[in-house]
């Protein structure tokens, strides 16, 4: 491979030395910030490919990146193979600077943005279903604990949430597929209940064939539905959506397993109804949370989350 220098160097060599003292990690300041997030995505991924598809560029871009970024170090950082990418020493011992490059960088953008009239500020990330029956509820009870305190919500998938949350973009994330990285823990929320529920009124098991969508929730969910409806695991109708499959299944004579904080205004309003005798499968909420969280606003973060669960646990016993 040959690099902006015009050097020639043998790709996926390991290292045999440390990074050179006069291009220490903390020493480059002025580094375009995307080459650092492609090296973190290359990382967590393990694949040139996949880094590429989560970035939204192509597998070529991602390569240039990585060599622009190894030519400035002098190392290779990866080694590559048809298997994808594993880190090489170098890789290796740059990565936990690569985490404290990006963190300080977003530490700094949030601090200058914070809003006259607000001292602090906390970015909560959550996946679709956990917003409307949680999300906008904890957001509530932070604000009235904490006034001066300035809040953003976001919305992502459990990878862009663990990006985001490594990054340090992000503090606290809700999520059904947490990935635990360093600087990060990991709590258990609670147990969602993911149930059976259909269109049309007074459904049973038997009617299902033919009106039924299966929803793509997890490896898990996949077992587990084998294993109870094992004739409809492959239904012809597949939704990898999550929570807005409902509103396919709503409008259309459909069924599907949905969670059940999510729906019960649809049972409540008679949009959707439950399948009597359809097993439940929990699907467990976790959160993350970055270990570097000012510790009064996780201890208050975590209280209100804690009595938000418990009040909604209640609620959910009028469905199930």
């Amino acid at each position: 491979m040959q690099g902006e220098s015009g050097q020639q160097r043998k790709v996926g060599a390991t290292p045999q030395s440390p990074l050179p003292t006069t291009q220490h990690p903390r020493q480059i300041t002025c580094m375009d910030l995307n080459l650092i997030r492609t090296f973190m995505e290359v990382s967590t991924t393990g694949s040139f490919a996949a880094a590429s598809e989560r970035l939204f560029v192509t597998q070529s871009a991602v390569s240039l990146r990585i060599q622009r970024l190894e030519d400035q170090l002098g190392r290779p950082l990866f080694i590559r193979s048809k298997a994808g990418a594993q880190l090489t020493g170098a890789g290796t011992e740059f990565e936990p600077f690569a985490q404290l490059l990006l963190r300080n960088w977003e530490q700094a953008r949030q601090h200058v943005a914070i809003p006259e009239g607000f001292t602090r500020s906390l970015t909560i990330g959550a996946q679709t279903a956990l917003w409307p029956r949680l999300g906008f509820r904890w957001i509530d009870a932070l604000r009235a604990e904490f006034p001066d305190l300035s809040i953003r919500g976001e919305l992502g998938m459990p990878a862009s949430l663990t990006r985001s949350m490594v990054e340090g973009v992000m503090e606290i994330a809700l999520t059904y597929q947490p990935t635990l990285r360093a600087g990060l823990r990991i709590a258990k929320v609670t147990d969602e209940e993911l149930i059976l529920v259909a269109s049309w009124p007074n459904p049973t098991i038997d009617q299902l064939v033919g009106h039924y969508a299966y929803v793509d929730w997890s490896p898990e969910f996949l077992n587990f539905h084998q294993l109870h409806f094992p004739h409809l695991t492959n239904p012809g109708l597949t939704l990898d959506m999550g929570v807005l499959s409902a509103l396919y299944i709503v409008n259309r004579r459909c069924a599907a397993y949905l969670p059940a904080r999510y729906v019960k205004k649809h049972l409540d309003e008679g949009s959707l109804h439950l399948v009597p005798d359809a097993p439940v499968f929990a699907y467990p909420i976790w959160s993350v949370w970055r270990e570097d969280l000012e510790q009064d606003i996780a201890d208050v973060a975590l209280k209100t989350l804690q009595s938000l669960v418990h009040h909604f646990d209640e609620t959910l016993s009028d469905i199930t």
